[in-house]
């Protein structure tokens, strides 16, 4: 399955249009790592825990859009968006882009 956020696959040609497709993904962070992640932040430098919750959300999201792309028999997912909120200290990613079949 390709993906990809421009809104057509080079060198193929987009025969149908299956629709919208989206995955979401919201985690919770762990309190303790909350907790160093604010010590970090007030010492300065990068936050492993934070970045890895985020990892782990983009890439849940992304599957599931391609789980619900492939299901309606898509080729491959355009014009893919990547949004990111923060909800009560939970960390939400939404993911959405356009299933299409892509000619032979």
């Amino acid at each position: 399955m390709i993906i990809t956020t421009t809104p057509s696959v080079e060198g193929r040609k987009i025969g149908t249009y299956h629709g919208i497709v989206t995955g979401e993904a919201i985690l919770g962070a762990n309190i303790f790592r909350d907790l160093f992640a604010g010590i970090r932040d007030i010492v300065g430098g990068r936050s492993a825990a934070y970045e890895e919750e985020l990892g782990k959300a983009r890439r849940t999201a992304l599957e599931e859009m391609e789980e619900k792309a492939r299901a309606l028999g898509a080729d491959a997912v355009v014009g893919v968006d990547l949004d990111y909120e923060v909800i009560n200290n939970m960390l939400m990613v939404s993911a959405s882009g356009t299933a299409v079949g892509l000619d032979r």
